[in-house]
């Protein structure tokens, strides 16, 4: 039995759109919000809450108008193909609401200048406010006029320049602060971003689960690990990509805190729709579709569905000679007790560890700027790249011992990583961070690999969709909750409350992996091992 290396490498390249845009949209959306219109963790939190609470919806809901499209085109593509062209058009759109927003603060945009800080100084001088760790204050009982006048973001230390603390400490706050009275007094433009944003959002969700579930739309269930395992390392080169380019862009930096994002987010943009070409040149989803349901039939992994005579008209292949006779209906079959339990106690686990994990995606670029003053762009893509290397092993590794042991493995990995993480301050080294940041990666990628397969597992070819839809189901009502409640908590206690939360979570997800009974890979079937030796997809 073996993968299709190549195919399964084309049909990545949806994800890889995906996952290039989710890269750029998490690391940058927090930072407009905050550093331009001047929201807390907290508000922010709820904004970047609004593409889950949307998923929750829209992605079962596709995902199953999906499962019965009988597009010349296949099931997933022509959903694809949409989502993307809006998403790429309203993300640059977006950027020139956001210059719009730089604009209305330009008063105190320019970083570093005297002027600048005087007239957020006679502003915000005797308002309480709060540094990074927690700490409150008024600046006119830190500083006087001059003395705030003379900050700068940067200083020389033995040679070597690094992020002012009393400049993160007291004027980012301060300019945030500045920038939200401003956002109150005028608020259409946020309005407006946000308006257009959720355009953004909804086309971006009509076709996510369309594009996972193409995956086991033409991969026979046994090679779905290693088929997950190749869509995600796809997804994660699409956003070291991105990591990258926000390199080259300076996006991490202090000094950057206001820029515009207008050449970036047109450079990623075009990345979306160069890959969005490549797929459309090169899948053929109707033909690859029913050969994985006759593969399926002939080696006695499933039954024929009556809608392989659809896939295979779509596809316009000969059917062979035994699927000649009249097709009938399959029976619809569902779970059993046990493994339905399985099936609750797997979503509930997806649920934990994504309250964990994207409570540092979606703050990690704020906590960085503020408490670490690293670049982010660096550190995460530290973790892509020990995930890419992982993909493929971890793959392989659960084909062997199983998917349950291997997310467990995973689960255990990301709860360290992450607890050693909440003791590391901008005094640490940068080198011990980027070490708990790989091992993230690589929990990360032992997680997702499997998980998703395990779900999909349990169900029959007719409902890939629907159960593509439930697996993103829990793991957007974590990403709801879990940005307001971190940032929610980071504005009471302070931005290091980020990963002892995270940390929390995910070891509670190893918890209740243990009643998880179901979903493995079973490579022998009906017929045996000896039938899929010959299998070549």
């Amino acid at each position: 039995m073996k993968l299709n290396y190549k195919r399964t490498i084309l049909v990545g390249f949806a994800f890889f759109l995906i996952c290039a845009f989710w890269q750029a949209y998490d690391n940058t959306i927090p930072l407009i919000l905050t550093n331009k219109f001047g929201m807390s963790q907290t508000w922010s939190g709820v904004i970047m809450a609004l593409d889950n609470i949307l998923a929750l919806f829209l992605l079962p809901l596709f995902g199953a108008i999906s499962d019965r499209s009988h597009s010349k085109k296949g099931r997933r593509t022509p959903f694809i193909v949409v989502g993307t062209l809006i998403a790429a058009v309203a993300l640059v759109a977006l950027s020139f609401v956001d210059m719009a927003q730089l604009n209305n603060i330009k008063d105190v945009s320019a970083i570093d200048d005297p002027a600048a800080l005087v007239t957020i100084y006679e502003k915000e001088k005797d308002e309480t406010l709060l540094t990074p760790d927690g700490v409150k204050f008024t600046l006119a009982d830190k500083f006087s006029q001059e003395e705030f006048a003379a900050i700068r973001s940067q200083i020389q230390d033995g040679g070597k320049t690094h992020t002012n603390p009393d400049y993160t400490n007291y004027v980012v706050p301060a300019r945030q602060a500045y920038a939200w009275q401003v956002t109150a007094e005028s608020p259409a433009t946020l309005v407006f971003f946000i308006a257009l944003l959720l355009v953004v959002l909804v086309s971006m969700a009509t076709f996510r689960s369309p594009a996972v579930a193409l995956m086991p739309d033409v991969t026979v269930k046994p090679l779905r690990s290693k088929a997950n395992a190749v869509i995600n390392l796809m997804g994660s080169a699409g956003g070291i990509l991105v990591l990258v380019l926000g390199m080259v862009f300076a996006t991490a930096s202090v000094r950057n805190a206001l820029m515009s994002y207008t050449a970036y987010f047109a450079v990623i943009a075009a990345i979306m729709l160069t890959a969005l070409v490549i797929f459309l040149l090169t899948v053929r989803e109707p033909e690859w579709a029913a050969q994985m349901v006759e593969d399926s039939v002939r080696y006695g992994l499933e039954d024929k569905p009556a809608e392989a005579e659809q896939l295979a008209e779509n596809a316009d292949v000969a059917e062979p000679a035994a699927a000649a006779e009249p097709a009938q209906p399959e029976e619809q079959k569902g779970l059993s007790p046990e493994e339905k339990k399985s099936m609750i106690f797997i979503l509930l686990s997806i649920v934990l560890w994504f309250f964990g994990y994207n409570a540092v995606t979606s703050k990690y670029s704020v906590y960085a700027s503020n408490i670490l003053h690293k670049d982010y762009n660096l550190t995460l893509i530290i973790a892509q790249a020990a995930a890419i290397i992982s993909y493929l092993p971890v793959g392989m590794i659960a084909s062997k011992v199983g998917r349950k042991k291997t997310i467990r493995a995973g689960v255990i990995m990301l709860t360290v990583a992450f607890g050693v993480a909440a003791f590391l301050r901008d005094s640490s080294p940068s080198m011990l961070m980027n070490a708990m940041f790989a091992l993230a990666g690589i929990a990360w990628a032992t997680i997702n690999v499997n998980s998703f397969p395990m779900v999909v597992e349990m169900c029959s070819e007719q409902d890939v969709g629907r159960y593509t839809g439930l697996y993103y189901t829990a793991s957007m009502a974590a990403q709801v909750a879990t940005p307001m409640l971190s940032g929610l908590l980071m504005d009471k206690l302070g931005m290091t409350v980020l990963f002892p939360y995270a940390a929390v979570f995910s070891g509670l997800a190893l918890v209740t992996m243990h009643f998880v009974h179901h979903g493995d890979s079973r490579p022998e079937a009906k017929k045996g091992l000896d039938a899929l030796e010959d299998m070549d997809n």
